[in-house]
């Protein structure tokens, strides 16, 4: 495979999380912070007003007098943690994480996990004493670690648990496992099966993660007839919060190879699943655009997923995703490469 090749995949790889993440309906969400506190207090207000007046119209985020740049489609928290992880794959990752600063936003096992190094609770305490061990906020991580380490399943999976480690424990580190071997192997030119093979020999048997992947994996029919059959098979809709990596990364899987690697149809359909559309989208943008190389995605979209918004990670406000790729495709990505082993 040539090298212009695999930096496409790589640009895809990046490019098709960030359409995920722009595509999922709690994206509007999270830019929604960039936004002044009042606008969200009174969409809390009004869902309180519908709740009490059994309205069905429902409110969505607005600006109101404010500007609306903040509330166009584009990407949100996904892309942003995945690109400051490519950023940072050079250093120690306890490091990089005790590095970051306080105005930073972030999932609930990023945000203990913060606590406890800063208490001096180090990994694999520090992912393993945290309420939200099993959550997928490593795996989104993790495909930097896939496209730093291309056509290399086990390197890639072994420096994503390294970094799992910090902020999650079993479920949560075999998910950010499977997605860089995942991610490794269809950046370096691998068909999405070969991608799928290569995630499952990283969730080991008896877990609660392998057994929703193969459940998953076994269901009949196209990524959109899928919809309803994984909600069915993997969603008990008992829990507050669809991040569980046992959830979202099976879902990826499934939906990227039942659509041949085509983002534009397995990415909708992700986004179907509305209590796991925070990641399950982004997951699956990741694994097929891998798949399909950026030159390929809807350049529509390509182009309004690529700048980020800085919504989580405020220092990257305004950054370009695809140069952050570009970095992991060249000799920069090299060192980066050597860094994280």
């Amino acid at each position: 495979m040539s090298s212009g090749d695999r930096r496409d995949r790589i640009r895809g790889a990046f490019a098709g999380l960030a359409i995920g993440d722009a595509a999922g309906w709690p994206a509007a969400r999270h830019r929604w912070a960039l936004l002044a506190p009042w606008t969200r207090r009174l969409g809390r207000e009004l869902d309180g007003f519908a709740e009490d007046h059994r309205v069905t119209t429902l409110p969505v985020p607005f600006a109101l007098n404010q500007p609306v740049a903040a509330l166009a489609v584009g990407p949100s928290d996904d892309a942003e943690w995945l690109a400051w992880t490519a950023r940072t794959l050079g250093t120690d990752r306890r490091a990089a994480f005790a590095a970051l600063g306080e105005d930073v936003r972030a999932r609930i096992s990023v945000r203990t996990a913060l606590d406890n190094l800063a208490r001096g609770v180090g990994p694999p305490a520090s992912g393993h004493d945290n309420p939200h061990f099993f959550d997928d906020a490593a795996a989104v991580r993790a495909v930097a670690f896939g496209a730093a380490h291309p056509g290399d399943p086990d390197a890639a999976a072994r420096a994503a648990r390294a970094d799992a480690e910090i902020t999650n424990a079993e479920d949560g580190v075999h998910g950010a496992g499977a997605m860089a071997a995942a991610i490794a192997v269809a950046v370096a030119g691998a068909p999405v099966g070969d991608a799928v093979e290569a995630a499952l020999a990283e969730l080991p048997e008896g877990t609660a993660i392998h057994r929703a992947a193969a459940l998953a994996l076994d269901l009949p029919g196209d990524a959109f007839a899928l919809v309803p059959s994984l909600d069915a098979a993997l969603q008990d809709h008992v829990y507050s919060y669809g991040v569980a990596a046992a959830q979202t990364v099976p879902v990826a899987l499934a939906l990227a190879r039942a659509a041949g690697g085509d983002l534009a149809e397995a990415v909708p359909a992700a986004a179907c699943l509305a209590a796991l559309a925070d990641s399950a989208p982004a997951l699956t943008g990741a694994l097929t655009g891998a798949a399909t190389g950026w030159a390929d995605l809807p350049e529509t979209w390509r182009e309004r997923a690529r700048h980020l918004a800085g919504c989580c990670l405020p220092e990257l406000r305004g950054a370009d995703l695809v140069t952050i790729a570009d970095g992991l495709s060249g000799p920069f990505g090299a060192a980066h490469q050597e860094g994280s082993q």
